[in-house]
């Protein structure tokens, strides 16, 4: 059963999520004890960000352990309980893996760093000299250790990353698969998945020549493998990759029939509030999809970009990393607005769609004040990146004041005062909150199929219609308009006025 094709997947960073131990830090009994909530919510499957030990450098990117949790989340006795009482409510589970490098304080990389002779530095790239590559953080991706060797992190320096030609590479991450499929995981989420294969000479990159890291050919064969691993199971598990490549041919080999599931959509994220971007957006990606028969995944935010009702409240409405400063003005309400409409747009269109925690609340991006940011995108600039905290704090669940509900005091990042009409509490039940929008569209998406085929409805409004019966249609124009087609609205990001559709709005008929 393909369920992932059209499947609603609700991500959870752990961190933020609920703290069900009242240290200010989430966890999986909070998770646990919210479980009713996501199933409310709609969705069919939650993913969560790393929770294995870490040593904390990168967002719990930088792991240690593959088969054990982090403490500060609990254990793994509670990760299992967790993805068979998420079953019983319907929610599938799906773990991240990150095969592009480990933590430093890895048993590998601490045996590798014991001697320059040490058998475990094969396990990873050690050269005499640094060349040109720069980091994903910014910087070189290089440093020196103490007998002159110098050893490679696209990341972080805690973050070293693996040689996957050595065989030893290979078996550890396919008995990781194996171990997590085992536990009932129904599949996972590979971070950074074009990067892992390196060419071995480790030369400069230089223009026009094939790239020594970034989707290398090698990385197929290592994709077949754990196809097999993940087809042999009775009810086969999904293998989704975090795919940031701009050519689509080169973006769809990823996914033919013995290669990876689906694929992170992040053109259509990073595409600004634009009507004929968005729509080139749609059809690059529905047709990049079609030759290899895989589904679409539609993805507004997550927890690596500013949050969608803060980006689209700006007069640049686009994403782009090397983009993002602190103190960007906003106007909250029209992205608010705009988010909501971007929503039904995404949820109408045809394959899987991804929620990130609060987005369905509605939460804006928060500039964490600059002694309690954490992430290290923002110290490796200098300061000048604000780097991803914004996006990352944690969930307010009910309550007038910090910490919401979420647990106990101080959290782990700050919340803002001022989001008392944020919550879950408060959104709960109300007609024409975000909550509401979120779970009646998520509902309402199960009934729509097949294909979609666009409509004229004017410049700068999209209008589609999927096989099933559905209109969807946004209004990105200067001017409310009228609906191209007759019928019934299900759905509205915002009701109509006069039987015009608004500007920044966006609804759902059945004709």
């Amino acid at each position: 059963m393909s369920w992932w094709k059209n499947a609603a997947i609700y991500q959870i960073y752990p961190r933020s999520f609920a703290d069900g131990n009242g240290d200010g830090v989430g966890d999986l009994a909070g998770v646990r004890a919210r479980l009713p909530y996501l199933a409310s919510l709609g969705v069919d499957a939650l993913w969560f960000n790393p929770w294995y030990p870490s040593s904390g450098a990168d967002g719990g990117y930088d792991v240690v352990d593959y088969r054990e949790i982090d403490p500060a989340y609990g254990t793994l006795a509670e990760a299992e309980k967790l993805i068979a009482e998420a079953r019983v409510l319907g929610l599938r589970t799906i773990v991240d893996i990150v095969p592009n490098h480990i933590s430093h304080l890895h048993p590998w990389f601490r045996k590798a760093l014991s001697s320059p002779d040490a058998p475990e530095r094969e396990l990873f790239w050690f050269s005499d000299r640094p060349n040109n590559w720069v980091s994903e953080f910014g910087g070189s991706p290089w440093t020196q250790l103490p007998d002159g060797s110098w050893y490679l992190h696209l990341f972080t320096a805690e973050q070293p990353d693996l040689n996957w030609q050595h065989p030893l590479v290979r078996a550890e991450h396919e008995d990781v698969l194996r171990f997590w499929f085992d536990r009932g995981a129904a599949g996972v989420r590979i971070d950074s998945a074009v990067l892992p294969a390196k060419d071995p000479a480790l030369p400069d990159v230089v223009e026009g020549e094939p790239h020594p890291y970034v989707d290398r050919d090698e990385l197929h064969d290592i994709y077949r493998s754990w196809r097999r691993i993940a087809d042999s199971y009775d009810e086969a598990r999904v293998l989704i990759g975090e795919l940031w490549l701009p050519d689509a041919a080169r973006f769809a080999k990823y996914l033919r029939p013995e290669e990876l599931h689906t694929a992170f959509n992040f053109d259509f994220l990073a595409c600004p509030w634009d009507a004929a971007r968005l729509r080139t957006s749609i059809d690059t990606t529905l047709a990049a999809h079609a030759p290899v028969d895989a589904p679409a995944t539609w993805v507004l935010s997550n927890h690596d970009v500013t949050r969608v009702v803060t980006r689209y409240g700006r007069s640049d409405t686009s994403f782009a990393f090397e983009a993002k400063r602190a103190g960007v003005p906003s106007d909250v309400s029209l992205g608010t607005r705009r988010a909501r409409a971007a929503s039904l747009l995404a949820m109408a269109l045809p394959g899987a769609v991804y929620v990130y925690q609060g987005e369905e609340l509605g939460l804006p991006e928060y500039e964490v004040p600059a002694d309690a940011i954490r992430d290290p995108m923002h110290h490796r600039s200098g300061g000048v990146d604000p780097g991803r905290d914004g996006c990352r704090i944690p969930l307010p669940w009910c309550g007038g004041t910090p910490p919401y509900g979420f647990g106990a005091t101080p959290t782990w990042l700050p919340q803002p005062t001022g989001w008392e009409a944020l919550t879950v509490e408060a959104q709960d039940g109300v007609p024409g909150s975000m909550l509401t929008l979120y779970r009646e569209a998520l509902r309402l998406r199960r009934e729509f199929g097949g294909g979609m085929r666009w409509l004229d409805a004017g410049e700068n409004v999209l209008a589609f219609a999927r096989e099933a019966g559905f209109v969807c249609v946004v209004n990105l124009s200067e001017a409310p308009v009228p609906l191209p087609t007759p019928g019934d609205v299900v759905l509205g990001s915002a009701p109509l006025v006069d039987g015009l559709l608004p500007v920044d709005a966006a609804v759902w008929v059945r004709p």
